[in-house]
Formats: structure tokens, C-alpha cells, sequence
């Protein structure tokens, strides 16, 4: 495949994955043997732990939403950074709803094989995701301690609260 061909299937896979909350866009768009490199924690590394998470997105952020600010590709891979805006009305990283409006910073390469997603590598601004999450009143040392907790998470594990 072309890598502008490879830019338009990540960009589609993200409008329906993200915005349009279309499950059926992971086995379309994910490759059966795909290899996520940097799972949520507690999640398998595959398309069903994918699944899982967009589930968990959407449950969390019914109105989640992806703005596409930069999209580079190289033979087989792209890369995209992404900004994701949503309510949270639902429970997410065992923290409870709190109705704050939620914006954070994702950064993927996929790599694409046959016109699918073949790997995944993804970086996200958890500092920022928590700190929407808990909104301005979360300050003081509890907020600290969350912070502390972010600051000590390894590069591609997921975010669990105390």
C-alpha cells in the first residue's frame, strides 16, 4: 500500500474507532495478529484488548471525540498525534464519573500490513487525562500523590490509581 493510502486507513480507522464509537472498526481496520506494544495496563497486548479499551472509552467518554493535529508516514508506518476531548460520565481507571469535560494528548504509530493495523505503539499525556478527570478541586496532597504516582508509571504501562 501507498503511504498516503496508509494515512487515509489510519484516518478512517480513527473517526470510527474514537469519534464514531464503531466497534466492528477494530476487526475491520486490526489485523487478527496485531501486536500492541504499549497495552492499557491489565489488558491483553492484541485486537481484543483494543476492543476492551475503545469499550472502556466510550463507556467512560460517551461523547468522545479525536481532533488530528499532525499525521507524518515512513514506508509502512504512520504516525499521528491526536488530541482526545469527551465528558466523563462514566467510571474509568477506577475513578468514578465526575461530568468534567476531558482533554488529552495521544501520540500512535501503527504499522499496516494488507491495508491493516499490524502493530500499535502509543504514548498518551496521562498527566493531563487525570488531571481533567479530577478538575481543579483535586489539589493539595492528594493531588500531589496522584501526580507522584503518574510521574513513577514506566513508559507503556497504563495508569492505575491508589
Amino acid at each position: 500500500m501507498s503511504i498516503e493510502r496508509n494515512k487515509l486507513t489510519v484516518r478512517a480507522f480513527i473517526a470510527a474507532a474514537y469519534c464514531h464509537a464503531d466497534l466492528a472498526a477494530i476487526d475491520a481496520y486490526l489485523a487478527p495478529e496485531l501486536v500492541d506494544h504499549s497495552p492499557m495496563s491489565g489488558l491483553p497486548p492484541t485486537r481484543d484488548g483494543l476492543r476492551l479499551l475503545f469499550a472502556a472509552l466510550r463507556t467512560a467518554f460517551p461523547d468522545l471525540q479525536a481532533t488530528i493535529h499532525d499525521q507524518v508516514a515512513e514506508g509502512d508506518k504512520v504516525v499521528t498525534r491526536k488530541t482526545l476531548t469527551g465528558t466523563h460520565e462514566g467510571p474509568f481507571l477506577d475513578l468514578p464519573p465526575t461530568g468534567n469535560r476531558v482533554s488529552f494528548e495521544v501520540i500512535d504509530i501503527l504499522r499496516l500490513a494488507g491495508g491493516r493495523v499490524i502493530e500499535r505503539w502509543c504514548v498518551i499525556d496521562q498527566l493531563a487525562l487525570l488531571r481533567t478527570i479530577r478538575g481543579p478541586a483535586d489539589s493539595g496532597a492528594r493531588g500531589r500523590r496522584r501526580l507522584a504516582l503518574v510521574r513513577r508509571s514506566r513508559v507503556g504501562d497504563g495508569f492505575e490509581p491508589a
